[in-house]
Protein backbone atom coordinates (compact mmCIF):
# COMPACT_ATOMS: atom_id res chain seq x y z
CA UNK A 1 0.00 0.00 0.00
CA UNK A 2 1.39 3.34 -0.52
CA UNK A 3 2.90 5.34 2.00
CA UNK A 4 0.18 8.24 1.33
CA UNK A 5 -2.93 5.96 1.68
CA UNK A 6 -1.68 4.79 4.96
CA UNK A 7 -1.57 8.25 6.12
CA UNK A 8 -4.93 9.31 4.16
CA UNK A 9 -6.66 6.49 6.38
CA UNK A 10 -4.48 7.01 10.03
CA UNK A 11 -4.66 10.80 10.17
CA UNK A 12 -7.85 10.70 10.88
CA UNK A 13 -7.27 8.11 13.76
CA UNK A 14 -4.67 10.05 15.21
CA UNK A 15 -6.78 13.47 15.05
CA UNK A 16 -9.23 12.09 16.83
CA UNK A 17 -6.79 10.81 19.82
CA UNK A 18 -5.46 14.38 19.76
CA UNK A 19 -8.52 16.35 20.37
CA UNK A 20 -8.68 13.20 23.07
CA UNK A 21 -5.45 13.94 24.50
CA UNK A 22 -5.58 17.70 24.66
CA UNK A 23 -9.37 16.99 26.24
CA UNK A 24 -7.54 15.30 29.50
CA UNK A 25 -4.51 17.79 29.10
CA UNK A 26 -6.55 20.59 29.76
CA UNK A 27 -9.05 18.77 32.11
CA UNK A 28 -11.94 18.60 30.67
CA UNK A 29 -12.22 15.15 31.77
CA UNK A 30 -10.65 14.21 35.26
CA UNK A 31 -10.29 10.16 35.80
CA UNK A 32 -13.94 9.49 36.75
CA UNK A 33 -14.89 10.95 33.55
CA UNK A 34 -12.59 9.35 31.60
CA UNK A 35 -13.30 5.66 33.02
CA UNK A 36 -16.79 6.56 32.20
CA UNK A 37 -15.53 6.75 28.24
CA UNK A 38 -13.64 3.59 28.76
CA UNK A 39 -16.56 1.72 30.19
CA UNK A 40 -18.74 3.51 27.62
CA UNK A 41 -16.77 1.66 24.81
CA UNK A 42 -15.65 -1.79 26.43
CA UNK A 43 -19.19 -2.63 28.21
CA UNK A 44 -21.52 -1.40 25.58
CA UNK A 45 -20.75 0.23 22.43
CA UNK A 46 -18.22 -2.44 21.28
CA UNK A 47 -19.61 -5.61 22.63
CA UNK A 48 -22.63 -4.34 20.91
CA UNK A 49 -21.02 -4.04 17.38
CA UNK A 50 -18.98 -7.17 17.86
CA UNK A 51 -22.46 -9.26 18.91
CA UNK A 52 -23.93 -8.17 15.44
CA UNK A 53 -20.70 -8.63 13.67
CA UNK A 54 -20.53 -12.16 14.48
CA UNK A 55 -24.22 -13.26 14.49
CA UNK A 56 -24.53 -11.45 10.45
CA UNK A 57 -21.80 -13.74 9.63
CA UNK A 58 -22.32 -17.28 8.14
CA UNK A 59 -21.62 -20.44 10.19
CA UNK A 60 -18.87 -21.45 7.70
CA UNK A 61 -16.90 -18.71 7.72
CA UNK A 62 -16.74 -18.55 11.97
CA UNK A 63 -15.62 -22.33 11.59
CA UNK A 64 -12.90 -21.62 9.54
CA UNK A 65 -11.59 -19.02 11.58
CA UNK A 66 -9.73 -21.62 14.41
CA UNK A 67 -6.19 -21.08 12.97
CA UNK A 68 -6.78 -17.59 13.78
CA UNK A 69 -7.85 -18.25 17.20
CA UNK A 70 -4.76 -20.67 17.11
CA UNK A 71 -2.62 -17.84 16.26
CA UNK A 72 -3.83 -15.40 18.95
CA UNK A 73 -3.35 -18.13 21.86
CA UNK A 74 0.34 -18.57 20.88
CA UNK A 75 1.03 -14.82 20.24
CA UNK A 76 -1.10 -13.47 23.24
CA UNK A 77 -0.80 -16.11 26.17
CA UNK A 78 2.32 -17.95 24.99
CA UNK A 79 4.11 -14.16 24.70
CA UNK A 80 2.66 -13.47 28.63
CA UNK A 81 4.28 -16.65 29.51
CA UNK A 82 7.53 -16.53 28.20
CA UNK A 83 8.06 -12.84 29.47
CA UNK A 84 6.78 -13.85 32.79
CA UNK A 85 9.17 -16.44 33.23
CA UNK A 86 12.28 -14.19 31.81
CA UNK A 87 11.23 -11.26 33.98
CA UNK A 88 11.05 -13.54 37.22
CA UNK A 89 15.08 -15.10 35.96
CA UNK A 90 16.80 -11.92 35.04
CA UNK A 91 14.85 -9.28 37.52
CA UNK A 92 14.87 -11.96 39.85
CA UNK A 93 11.31 -10.07 41.13
CA UNK A 94 8.60 -12.09 42.43
CA UNK A 95 5.46 -13.16 41.04
CA UNK A 96 2.80 -10.36 41.32
CA UNK A 97 5.08 -8.18 39.55
CA UNK A 98 6.50 -10.52 37.32
CA UNK A 99 3.04 -10.93 36.29
CA UNK A 100 2.12 -7.37 35.96
CA UNK A 101 5.43 -6.69 33.94
CA UNK A 102 4.55 -9.52 31.87
CA UNK A 103 0.39 -8.31 31.37
CA UNK A 104 1.16 -4.47 30.64
CA UNK A 105 4.14 -5.93 27.88
CA UNK A 106 1.55 -7.96 26.43
CA UNK A 107 -2.03 -6.78 26.41
CA UNK A 108 -3.15 -4.53 23.22
CA UNK A 109 -5.60 -1.88 23.16
CA UNK A 110 -7.29 -3.90 20.44
CA UNK A 111 -10.70 -2.75 22.00
CA UNK A 112 -10.46 0.84 21.15
CA UNK A 113 -8.03 0.72 18.14
CA UNK A 114 -8.99 -2.38 16.33
CA UNK A 115 -12.65 -1.20 14.54
CA UNK A 116 -10.86 2.09 13.42
CA UNK A 117 -7.75 0.95 12.29
CA UNK A 118 -8.85 -2.31 10.85
CA UNK A 119 -12.23 -1.10 9.50
CA UNK A 120 -10.46 1.19 7.53
CA UNK A 121 -8.32 -1.42 6.04
CA UNK A 122 -10.75 -4.15 5.69
CA UNK A 123 -14.16 -2.78 6.52
CA UNK A 124 -16.06 -2.78 9.64
CA UNK A 125 -17.77 -6.17 9.11
CA UNK A 126 -15.09 -8.03 8.04
CA UNK A 127 -13.01 -7.07 11.25
CA UNK A 128 -15.80 -7.96 13.91
CA UNK A 129 -14.97 -11.68 14.40
CA UNK A 130 -10.92 -11.30 14.61
CA UNK A 131 -11.51 -8.51 17.01
CA UNK A 132 -14.25 -10.80 18.91
CA UNK A 133 -12.01 -13.66 18.89
CA UNK A 134 -8.94 -11.17 20.56
CA UNK A 135 -11.69 -10.04 23.14
CA UNK A 136 -12.74 -13.79 24.39
CA UNK A 137 -8.52 -14.31 24.71
CA UNK A 138 -7.40 -11.09 26.75
CA UNK A 139 -10.37 -10.83 28.67
CA UNK A 140 -11.54 -14.82 29.56
CA UNK A 141 -8.22 -15.86 29.74
CA UNK A 142 -5.22 -13.21 29.77
CA UNK A 143 -6.62 -10.84 32.53
CA UNK A 144 -7.71 -13.80 34.87
CA UNK A 145 -4.44 -15.54 34.35
CA UNK A 146 -2.28 -12.59 35.53
CA UNK A 147 -4.81 -11.87 38.10
CA UNK A 148 -4.55 -15.30 39.95
CA UNK A 149 -0.56 -15.13 39.51
CA UNK A 150 -0.78 -11.71 41.36
CA UNK A 151 -2.53 -12.96 43.80
CA UNK A 152 -0.56 -16.19 44.48
CA UNK A 153 2.56 -13.82 44.76
CA UNK A 154 0.82 -11.53 47.21
CA UNK A 155 -0.20 -14.46 49.19
CA UNK A 156 3.55 -16.21 49.29
CA UNK A 157 4.77 -12.98 50.36
CA UNK A 158 2.11 -13.06 53.25
CA UNK A 159 3.44 -16.70 54.00
CA UNK A 160 -0.18 -17.55 53.10
CA UNK A 161 -0.44 -19.72 50.62
CA UNK A 162 -3.22 -21.99 50.84
CA UNK A 163 -6.39 -20.04 51.99
CA UNK A 164 -8.70 -19.41 49.16
CA UNK A 165 -6.71 -19.26 46.59
CA UNK A 166 -9.13 -22.17 44.33
CA UNK A 167 -12.06 -20.08 45.08
CA UNK A 168 -10.05 -16.88 43.71
CA UNK A 169 -9.26 -18.82 40.98
CA UNK A 170 -12.59 -19.43 40.51
CA UNK A 171 -13.64 -16.07 40.78
CA UNK A 172 -10.89 -14.62 38.41
CA UNK A 173 -12.27 -16.51 35.37
CA UNK A 174 -15.80 -15.96 36.09
CA UNK A 175 -15.04 -12.25 36.60
CA UNK A 176 -13.00 -12.46 33.14
CA UNK A 177 -16.10 -14.44 31.09
CA UNK A 178 -18.86 -11.98 32.89
CA UNK A 179 -16.79 -9.01 30.92
CA UNK A 180 -18.71 -8.04 27.85
CA UNK A 181 -15.96 -8.30 25.89
CA UNK A 182 -15.99 -11.65 26.41
CA UNK A 183 -19.60 -13.33 26.70
CA UNK A 184 -20.86 -11.28 24.40
CA UNK A 185 -18.64 -11.91 21.43
CA UNK A 186 -18.91 -15.26 23.18
CA UNK A 187 -22.49 -15.73 23.28
CA UNK A 188 -22.70 -14.55 19.57
CA UNK A 189 -20.38 -17.16 18.30
CA UNK A 190 -22.19 -20.10 20.15
CA UNK A 191 -25.74 -18.65 18.61
CA UNK A 192 -24.29 -18.71 15.34
CA UNK A 193 -22.94 -22.03 15.29
CA UNK A 194 -25.96 -23.25 15.89
CA UNK A 195 -27.43 -21.55 12.87
CA UNK A 196 -28.19 -18.24 14.40
CA UNK A 197 -28.50 -15.29 11.99
CA UNK A 198 -29.28 -11.76 13.27
CA UNK A 199 -32.27 -10.23 11.38
CA UNK A 200 -32.78 -6.62 10.07
CA UNK A 201 -34.49 -5.46 12.91
CA UNK A 202 -31.77 -6.51 15.47
CA UNK A 203 -28.78 -5.50 13.33
CA UNK A 204 -30.82 -1.56 13.66
CA UNK A 205 -31.13 -1.82 17.25
CA UNK A 206 -27.60 -3.03 18.23
CA UNK A 207 -26.12 -0.63 15.52
CA UNK A 208 -27.78 2.93 17.25
CA UNK A 209 -24.84 2.05 19.80
CA UNK A 210 -22.07 -0.05 18.29
CA UNK A 211 -21.41 2.86 15.68
CA UNK A 212 -20.14 5.08 18.11
CA UNK A 213 -17.58 3.01 18.56
CA UNK A 214 -14.83 4.30 16.21
CA UNK A 215 -14.78 7.66 17.27
CA UNK A 216 -15.30 7.01 21.17
CA UNK A 217 -12.93 4.53 21.60
CA UNK A 218 -10.05 6.96 19.86
CA UNK A 219 -11.17 10.47 21.72
CA UNK A 220 -10.95 7.87 24.98
CA UNK A 221 -7.64 7.07 24.30
CA UNK A 222 -6.64 10.08 24.16
CA UNK A 223 -8.22 11.56 27.08
CA UNK A 224 -6.24 8.52 29.09
CA UNK A 225 -3.40 10.09 28.20
CA UNK A 226 -3.83 13.05 28.51
CA UNK A 227 -4.50 12.71 32.03
CA UNK A 228 -1.79 10.28 32.68
CA UNK A 229 1.78 11.40 34.23
CA UNK A 230 4.71 9.78 32.76
CA UNK A 231 8.12 8.87 34.04
CA UNK A 232 10.85 7.58 31.49
CA UNK A 233 12.22 4.76 33.73
CA UNK A 234 14.10 1.63 32.14
CA UNK A 235 10.75 -0.72 33.27
CA UNK A 236 8.64 1.62 31.73
CA UNK A 237 10.84 2.27 28.23
CA UNK A 238 10.95 -1.80 28.18
CA UNK A 239 7.55 -2.65 28.51
CA UNK A 240 6.72 -0.31 25.66
CA UNK A 241 9.18 -1.84 23.57
CA UNK A 242 8.09 -5.06 24.00
CA UNK A 243 4.94 -4.26 23.49
CA UNK A 244 4.87 -2.31 20.28
CA UNK A 245 8.13 -3.68 18.59
CA UNK A 246 8.75 -7.09 20.05
CA UNK A 247 5.44 -8.36 20.02
CA UNK A 248 4.28 -7.65 16.48
CA UNK A 249 7.34 -9.60 15.49
CA UNK A 250 6.67 -12.95 17.25
CA UNK A 251 3.11 -12.64 16.14
CA UNK A 252 4.40 -12.48 12.55
CA UNK A 253 6.39 -15.16 13.40
CA UNK A 254 2.96 -17.43 14.33
CA UNK A 255 0.81 -16.59 12.53
CA UNK A 256 3.49 -17.42 9.26
CA UNK A 257 4.48 -20.29 10.79
CA UNK A 258 0.67 -21.80 11.01
CA UNK A 259 -0.32 -20.75 7.48
CA UNK A 260 -2.73 -17.92 8.00
CA UNK A 261 -3.91 -16.03 4.69
CA UNK A 262 -2.37 -12.96 4.31
CA UNK A 263 -5.50 -10.81 5.23
CA UNK A 264 -5.46 -12.67 8.55
CA UNK A 265 -1.43 -12.62 9.20
CA UNK A 266 -2.16 -8.48 8.88
CA UNK A 267 -4.93 -8.08 11.22
CA UNK A 268 -3.02 -10.70 13.47
CA UNK A 269 0.03 -8.42 13.93
CA UNK A 270 -2.22 -5.48 14.16
CA UNK A 271 -4.55 -6.53 16.35
CA UNK A 272 -1.18 -7.50 18.87
CA UNK A 273 0.97 -4.06 17.94
CA UNK A 274 -1.81 -1.59 19.05
CA UNK A 275 -0.56 0.09 21.76
CA UNK A 276 -0.32 -1.08 25.73
CA UNK A 277 -3.91 -1.59 27.47
CA UNK A 278 -5.05 1.06 29.93
CA UNK A 279 -7.55 -1.66 31.24
CA UNK A 280 -3.65 -3.71 32.19
CA UNK A 281 -2.45 -0.56 34.05
CA UNK A 282 -5.04 -0.55 36.11
CA UNK A 283 -4.94 -4.19 37.08
CA UNK A 284 -1.49 -3.31 38.15
CA UNK A 285 -2.46 -0.97 40.27
CA UNK A 286 -5.21 -3.29 41.73
CA UNK A 287 -2.07 -5.18 42.90
CA UNK A 288 0.00 -2.12 44.04
CA UNK A 289 2.60 -3.21 41.87
CA UNK A 290 4.65 -1.19 38.64
CA UNK A 291 1.95 1.69 38.79
CA UNK A 292 3.83 4.55 37.28
CA UNK A 293 5.40 2.20 35.21
CA UNK A 294 2.38 0.61 33.74
CA UNK A 295 0.73 4.13 33.17
CA UNK A 296 3.79 5.40 31.66
CA UNK A 297 3.95 2.69 28.95
CA UNK A 298 1.15 3.00 28.37
CA UNK A 299 1.69 6.61 26.88
CA UNK A 300 4.85 5.80 25.65
CA UNK A 301 3.70 2.97 23.53
CA UNK A 302 0.99 4.97 21.98
CA UNK A 303 3.32 7.31 20.65
CA UNK A 304 5.42 4.56 19.38
CA UNK A 305 2.86 3.27 17.51
CA UNK A 306 2.18 6.48 15.91
CA UNK A 307 5.57 5.25 13.97
CA UNK A 308 5.07 1.04 13.94
CA UNK A 309 2.00 1.15 12.89
CA UNK A 310 1.81 2.72 9.36
CA UNK A 311 5.47 1.03 9.09
CA UNK A 312 3.61 -2.70 9.73
CA UNK A 313 0.41 -1.71 7.26
CA UNK A 314 3.19 -0.10 4.77
CA UNK A 315 4.67 -3.82 5.18
CA UNK A 316 1.69 -6.11 5.18
CA UNK A 317 -0.78 -4.53 3.46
Amino acid sequence: MATGHIFIILIPIFFVILIGYFAGLFKAFNPASSKGLNTLVTKFALPAHLFIGITTTPRETLIQKWPFLVALMLGIIGFYIVLLVVYRLIAKKGLTESSMFALNSTQPSFAFMGIPVLGSLFGSAVVAIPIAITGIVVNAILDPLASILGTVGQRKQSDDTKGNLFKFTIKSVLHGLSEPLACVPLIGVVLTLCGFQAPKLLQSMFDQIGNITAGTALFAIGVTIGIKKITFSPKALSIAVLKAILMPMVMLGIALLIGLTHEDVTKAVLLVAFPGSAVAAMIATRYESLETEAASAFVISSVLSLITIPLLISLLV
